[in-house]
């Protein structure tokens, strides 16, 4: 499917002040506040480290919402659709409740896809986010100050007729600065600010059906939505080799404003204004992807641990019938925008990785670890962390796009 920060506000309340201010508040952009809306309209749990902290919701998947590295009166990381979850309406095709990192499973698209019934057309009209990764609560296994998992266990239905029996797993936990540091492959000089966490994701076939890639395969698909700004620029350092470093047959041509590929990193604009959407293939990934906004003075970074072998490739959700369903890409970047329709989904922009897929006897199990972190700082030590992930300071990743354009209003 599709696929920054605000500064801290004055007069911004302390958590506890912010729940009092009842449901009809707005929150102000601060983690308390949202973290308040959370836990009174979606039963959020909190983790919390010293500044650090993250909001994650067991009703949506163990989905973290949203975190912070200065405490409740510091800002937000992650978009959230307020207006959606405090309405508590029932959407057709998905429920764009927000957060910064959740689980979904892929194909989307295909021969192999979970997101179109059996023999429908590749169409929006057809077109379902499954309840299981949608609207369906996890079940908490554990949670601690700093830690919870999850699971469900459902069936799905691919588009060739396939049923899986899948049990899903999932755990978030916050991680300390010397953690964050190895995941991403970059020391973090002190003074910075930070919040890490790492979520451990699983699948396991617990039908009595071996999983086999001529029946379609699954993938576990993370997605994160995150506040965009008119200055977030996506950076992905991609390898040499053969081939494109960036697929964007998604949603369409991509401008050369909004895309860029410079000295081995590939530049995407995020800033919530262009409907877009970037793959990086697997052979081209480092596992690592980032973005900046300058505004902000903060940079977000997410970070895969390698796949394990003897994977079947990465699935392809491209809405249509495929010549190489398991050619897909590794990480992904969307930028959201105003619909052909009118309307839009947010405005946010999303960082995105998937692991490849495996064929899997009964019982046997896939995994997919993934590392978010977000740092805010002066320009010096943010740009240690970028010359070591990317090999550009934050004054180059600004200037690798032009400014953006706003749309004009009708």
């Amino acid at each position: 499917m599709m696929r920054t920060f605000l500064l801290l506000s004055s007069g911004c309340l302390p958590f506890a002040a912010a729940e009092s201010r009842g449901a009809t508040a707005e929150p102000d952009g601060t983690f308390g506040a949202d973290a308040a809306f959370l836990q009174k309209h979606a039963g959020a749990l909190v983790l919390r480290s010293g500044d650090a902290a993250v909001a994650v919701v067991p009703g949506y998947q163990g989905r973290v919402m949203t975190a912070t590295y200065a405490g409740d009166a510091g800002p937000s990381t992650g978009w959230i659709n307020y207006d959606l979850i405090r309405s508590g309406r029932k959407e057709q095709h998905i429920h764009v409740f927000g957060g910064e990192e959740r689980i979904w499973i892929g194909p989307e698209g295909g021969q192999f896809s979970i997101y179109f019934a059996p023999k429908s057309e590749f169409t929006f009209d057809h077109w379902f986010v499954p309840a299981p990764i949608d609207t369906d609560a996890f079940k908490v296994e554990q949670s601690d100050a700093v830690s919870a998992a999850f699971s469900r266990e459902f069936k799905l239905r691919n588009w060739s007729g396939f049923e899986f029996d899948v049990r899903a797993e999932r755990t978030v936990r916050l991680l300390d600065r010397a953690a964050a540091a190895k995941a991403i492959g970059a020391e973090i000089p002190a003074g910075l600010k930070v919040v890490a966490y790492e979520t451990r994701n699983a699948l396991v076939n617990r039908g009595k059906a071996p999983w086999k890639k001529d029946t379609g395969l699954l993938s576990i698909w993370m997605l994160g939505m995150l506040k965009h700004s008119p200055t977030t620029t996506v950076f992905i350092p991609v390898k040499s080799g053969d081939g494109p470093a960036v697929n964007t047959d998604y949603f369409g041509a991509i401008p050369e404003a909004r895309l860029q590929t410079i000295n081995g990193v590939v530049y995407f604009r995020g800033d919530g204004n262009f409907r877009s959407k970037i793959g990086i293939p697997p052979t081209r990934s480092k596992h690592v992807a980032g973005s900046f906004d300058p505004a902000a003075g903060r940079i977000t970074l997410i970070a895969c641990a390698p796949p394990a072998p003897g994977h079947a490739g990465y699935v392809n959700s491209a809405w249509k019938l495929q010549d190489n369903p398991f050619g897909g890409d590794a990480l992904n970047a969307y930028n959201d925008g105003p619909l052909d329709g009118g309307g839009q989904l947010g405005p946010f922009y999303e960082l995105e990785s998937s692991s490849p897929a495996y064929e899997l006897a009964p019982g046997a199990r896939m995994e997919h670890t993934q590392t978010t972190v977000h740092i805010a700082g002066e320009a010096t030590g943010l740009d240690a962390i970028t010359r070591a992930i990317a090999g550009a300071d934050t004054a180059a990743i600004a200037a690798a796009l032009p400014p953006a354009t706003p749309l004009p209003k009708d």
